[in-house]
């Protein structure tokens, strides 16, 4: 896969993640059933469970915020971190958690540590300076690995590695990369970032644009078959859990933005449920979920988000509130078992 495209133009970044996903969709043979769709959002597994399980966000944090500056920035850096999909199954073996609950302990973890004084690690400085095995220290996760000397006989080495030292890897990379933005930026921490573009405009595709360009780890955009497609789900989903969170809040703290007409935040669980309801069939498009390439991995998100779009105007919902119990579905039982699409080294589901 070449490089990433050219960012969307000003004021067209929602059209662009519509535009581009169901022109690669159309290229990669991906069909969308139309009657699937009837079917599921008519049937008792939809109607009986939407309103129950749709709830389910998990971002509820059991803890006492010292400001709502202080739980907005936590919910940044955990939408930053909201990737890891890939290393699931090295995830619940090492840790009994997906990724989701993964990164959600890092990230209460990090804001603990910094609360007793200690350093500051969801500080843009704190970000900037984090080390692979402080991570690991935090996430209670091994990275040791010892083997044989390739010439001594009876010696082992000890090294770091093991299965989830990539992902590590990856997670410490994104910290430092965006503390450091962060400190050219002049902003002390990432959620300070975000409230300023909340009080300069609190317009979904305003906000958008502005974290996706600031920051590498939101610019989830690539070029597949030489055409670019745009998918951004961790930016929209930042701006989602801000409605989330702040929404109902009155008088609000801050500038809430409107998610109306959010896109679906498009992971690995989505293709994977849609696939599985025979929303999106792959019959003529030679792929299958399971573990994927990045072109693969974009191909199926970019269907996942039209057939989100199609799912949500048929169930008479929002297209965030369809995400939510697809994303909520799958931790049901009958669900939870399924072989999920799994993508590593990336740092965008």
């Amino acid at each position: 896969m070449s490089n990433k495209p050219p960012f969307p133009a000003s004021g067209t970044y929602l059209k662009s993640i519509r535009e581009t996903s169901k022109s690669l969709r159309q290229t990669a043979k991906i069909n969308i059933s139309q009657e699937a769709i009837e079917r599921l959002v008519r049937s008792p597994t939809f109607t009986s469970t939407f309103e129950r399980v749709s709830q389910g966000h998990g971002l509820k944090f059991p803890l006492n915020f010292s400001s709502h500056l202080d739980e907005l920035n936590v919910l940044a850096v955990l939408s930053l971190l909201n990737f890891g999909s890939g290393y699931r199954t090295a995830l619940h073996a090492e840790t009994g958690r997906g990724a989701w609950d993964t990164m959600r302990a890092l990230v209460l973890s990090l804001y603990l540590t910094s609360a007793t004084g200690e350093e500051d690690f969801l500080s843009a400085r704190g970000m900037q300076n984090i080390q692979v095995g402080q991570v690991a220290e935090l996430l209670r996760v091994n990275v040791h690995v010892e083997r044989q000397h390739e010439t001594l006989a009876g010696v082992t080495i000890g090294e770091l590695g093991g299965p989830l030292y990539e992902l590590l890897k990856l997670i410490t990379e994104v910290l430092n990369e965006t503390g450091q933005l962060l400190i050219e930026y002049g902003y002390p921490n990432l959620g300070s970032f975000v409230l300023k573009r909340l009080e300069e405009s609190s317009e979904l595709e305003v906000v958008l644009e502005q974290i996706v360009r600031a920051f590498p780890g939101f610019q989830d955009m690539a070029m597949v078959k030489g055409q670019p497609i745009y998918v951004f789900k961790k930016a929209l989903f930042l701006i989602h859990a801000i409605t989330i969170r702040f929404g109902d809040m009155n008088p609000a703290p801050f500038p809430i933005p409107d998610t109306r007409d959010s896109p679906v935040f498009a992971d690995n669980v989505l293709p994977t449920m849609l696939v599985h309801f025979g929303v999106i069939d792959l019959t003529s498009s030679g792929l299958s979920i399971e573990e994927v390439s990045k072109e693969e991995g974009y191909t199926l998100r970019a269907a996942a988000i039209e057939a989100g779009e199609r799912m949500a105007e048929m169930g008479g919902v929002k297209e965030t509130e369809m995400d939510m119990w697809i994303w909520a579905i799958a931790k049901e039982e009958g669900y939870r078992g399924l072989k999920r699409m799994a993508e590593r080294a990336t740092v965008y589901f």
